[in-house]
């Protein structure tokens, strides 16, 4: 059974930042060479590697850590090693109030009247309305078409401004991949001729 924490160099950025713990100790505990946490210190080593904290995933605890700072020749216990790790989980539907939900269709005329090269599905997902509702308003057959005002959503906080750009990309790319096929399309044409 080892007693090495999760990501050791990550956890010895961490420790020289945040402790006041000597470079033997740290370098004991995650398993690395005393010079190796000097050089973590003067920065030499280890540079651009994010500082990971072992207290948040229950590797060491704050006591731990300030029994070892008073005691020099005290080692660091590791707490855990059963680590949950935990994979991204699916992005969930964000919740939508009742009062911002009547800004659907306002965000879904702005979107077509800003941006025409995203496809109706793209419109639909983005602010989180059905297909047919986006077509609707498109065709200005929405049944309370009239009374829409366009409103932009990452203003009124429907979804971001990245969310936004990946779809305008993504159009972006469909667009030129369509441009492509249709010119080869015309040149096959001309060759057959």
């Amino acid at each position: 059974m080892t007693t090495t924490p999760l990501m050791p160099m990550a956890t010895a950025v961490w420790l020289v930042e945040n402790t006041t713990l000597t470079f033997k100790q740290i370098a004991n505990f995650c398993n690395l060479h005393e010079i190796e946490i000097q050089g973590i210190a003067d920065g030499e080593v280890a540079k651009g590697i994010k500082p990971y904290n072992p207290i948040t995933s229950g590797q060491l605890t704050k006591e731990e850590i300030e029994l070892s700072s008073r005691d020099q020749d005290r080692p660091l216990n590791i707490t855990s090693f059963d680590i949950d790790i935990k994979e991204n989980e699916k992005k969930l539907k964000k919740y939508v109030p009742l009062s911002k939900r009547q800004d659907k269709p306002d965000s879904v005329l702005w979107l077509i009247k800003n941006h025409s090269n995203l496809k109706d599905s793209q419109i639909a997902k983005l602010v989180g309305i059905t297909k047919n509702s986006v077509v609707a308003i498109r065709n200005k057959s929405y049944w309370n078409f009239n009374s829409l005002n366009a409103k932009d959503p990452v203003a009124i906080n429907l979804f971001t401004q990245k969310d936004l750009t990946e779809a305008l990309e993504k159009a972006e790319r469909r667009i030129k991949r369509e441009k492509k096929l249709k010119e080869k399309a015309e040149k096959q044409n001309l060759q057959t001729r």
